[in-house]
């Protein structure tokens, strides 16, 4: 029985797109080998960590030495489909896709911005950034297949994107990044991600309350650790540090 392909974790594909962009630093710099402690250092994770994100795809690198940094990148960003540039469209004439045409590293990762879509009829005809000029959605079809366009973002009211998301797909789209709440229905052959700020936001606050509360659990351990008297065998209280905390025992020196 043939053996089913393992299920790659979405966060694994997110921490690829950093270990390439570090990949990408390292290479201009003129390094052609990085240990899996220095590229985990660079991305934030562990190296283990890293060791299993890449073991989903293969074998790479050497034990000892570690991995080539040309070919370890080429691989990357093969495993991510952007061996070559891509163009994109935007839908939504609005300060959202104002600020996304003037960041320059989409261009610098392979992404160009060839059109702005609105479904507001007052804003059809109007200039927009970059020598652009707003394009009402009946001409999807056409700038979709003349750019050989896949990928496309929305930036529209949330009562909008449903409708938007149905003619970019008819218009043969095949990857969404939606800045809208709502969530789109698509069919199964394309890919939709979300950027809602608002649960971003939930998130930071979460982790900043866990902080606060372990912060709180630190501190009550060390004011018991500075409470610590002679035991009853005379003891020397012996403090060792871990990555959860501090683990208060005691030696085995008597007096």
């Amino acid at each position: 029985m043939k053996k089913s392909k393992a299920k790659i974790p979405a966060a694994t594909i997110i921490r690829l797109s950093v270990y390439q962009r570090y990949l990408k630093k390292l290479l201009a710099r003129g390094v052609k080998v990085v240990s899996s402690q220095d590229l985990a250092n660079q991305a934030n994770v562990n190296p283990a960590q890293l060791r299993k994100d890449l073991s989903y795809f293969g074998r790479f690198g050497v034990r000892g030495v570690g991995y080539c940094v040309s070919t370890l990148l080429q691989s990357i960003s093969a495993i991510l489909g952007v061996m070559k540039e891509r163009n994109v469209i935007l839908v939504g004439a609005g300060p959202i896709t104002k600020a996304l045409l003037r960041h320059p590293g989409f261009a610098q990762q392979g992404y160009h911005f060839e059109a702005v879509f609105d479904i507001d009829e007052k804003n059809i005809g109007k200039p927009f950034e970059k020598d652009m000029e707003v394009l009402p959605l009946s001409k999807l079809p056409e700038v979709v297949k003349e750019k050989e366009v896949e990928l496309a973002v929305i930036a529209v009211p949330s009562e909008q994107s449903q409708e938007v998301g149905n003619q970019l797909v008819k218009a043969g789209i095949k990857g969404i990044l939606s800045f809208s709440p709502n969530r789109i229905k698509v069919p199964k052959n394309v890919s939709i991600q979300y950027v809602d700020f608002t649960i971003l936001l939930d998130s930071l606050t979460y982790n900043i309350l866990q902080s606060r509360k372990e912060g709180e659990t630190e501190e009550k351990e060390e004011k018991g650790m500075q409470k610590l008297k002679w035991g009853s065998e005379h003891s020397w209280p012996v403090v060792q540090s871990n990555s959860n905390g501090y683990n208060v025992g005691y030696s085995s020196y008597k007096n």
